[in-house]
């Protein structure tokens, strides 16, 4: 009865620790578990795939450990070997199951990795959508020069079409991540960083910074809104009509009202006045002097001003 109770344990273990699991996470909305674009369902495979591979050496390890403190302890039943000083077997084992669990994960990892570069383009038959991104302090703003709209703290996307984003910011460093689309990217002064995504399910999706930058970095959110490729071309026929009538328009000068650090309650709807604000955007840091200087859609990193960054 002894025995059977002791080789209980464990399994009575492992299924109560999966019980409570289920317990506390049913209903939970995981994002990165339950992916909505084609990059973050890739990256949800590979983790899965790594946990898996992980637990062929967690698992024995601590089944092992488990019965050397029973056999072992005082009292036990183990045989006492004080000369018994090494096996060859067991060494074999415990390195060399490892070395070809690493040498898996680095293959399988540098081939996700490269296949997922964030700066690939995502293959499709239709048009990537163009996105500039500027993060604010503490606020994303979202340009569509194609459509002439622009959007604070709110991402309309249309669902099934490549987006292509082009990210800077205009404040301290930050980083834009829709956890159900994938991947996180840095955006940074003067830089002009890239990233392709594409969402395969409509619905809403929370975005984060996930760079602590200051007091208003918790607030620092903003919502992916993607939806029927029909209803995104009527959005982005009627939002810069409806942005105008209000009054909502966003040019150079108004920009820079907008940039100053403020955390806003609702998402905002602008007519974007200017095609070229991204460029002057990420401009203002590549040591051309001021702004309105910058009207070149090069951002030759080679002309950065570093110092700007240091001072940060």
């Amino acid at each position: 009865m002894k025995r059977f109770l002791k080789a209980s344990i464990i399994p009575l273990g492992v299924s109560a620790f999966v019980v409570l699991m289920w317990v506390l996470l049913r209903g939970v909305d995981i994002p990165v578990l339950m992916p909505s674009g084609q990059v973050a369902d890739s990256q949800r495979k590979l983790l899965i795939f790594t946990v898996i591979l992980s637990l062929v050496v967690i698992i024995p390890v601590f089944v092992i450990l488990t019965v050397f403190a029973l056999r072992y302890r005082e009292g036990g039943k183990a045989d006492y070997k004080p000369e018994w000083d090494g096996s060859a077997k067991l060494e074999a084992l415990w390195w060399g199951i490892p070395i070809v669990i690493i040498g898996i994960l680095s293959v399988v990892t540098w081939q996700t990795s490269h296949s997922l570069d964030p700066y690939k383009p995502i293959a499709s038959d239709k048009k990537p959508l163009e996105v500039q991104v500027v993060a604010l302090q503490w606020k994303w703003l979202f340009l569509y020069p194609e459509y002439e709209v622009a959007t604070v703290n709110e991402l309309p996307l249309p669902v099934d079409r490549p987006v292509h984003f082009s990210l800077a910011a205009d404040a301290p460093m930050s980083a834009f991540w829709i956890p159900a689309l994938g991947s996180q990217i840095y955006s940074m002064n003067g830089m002009d960083s890239q990233l392709n995504l594409i969402a395969n399910k409509t619905g809403e999706y929370k975005g984060y910074n996930t760079n602590i930058n200051g007091e208003g970095y918790a607030k620092m959110t903003f919502t992916a809104k993607v939806m029927p490729e029909v209803d995104f071309t009527s959005w982005t026929l009627t939002a810069p009509e409806k942005a105008m009538k209000a009054g909502d328009m966003i040019d150079e000068s108004t920009y820079k009202m907008l940039a100053k650090p403020s955390v806003i309650s609702e998402p905002q709807t602008y007519h974007l006045m200017d095609k070229n604000l991204y460029n002057t955007i990420v401009m203002k840091y590549m040591g051309h002097g001021q702004s309105s200087a910058a009207t070149s859609d090069s951002h030759d990193m080679s002309t950065m001003d570093h110092s700007q960054m240091e001072a940060m």
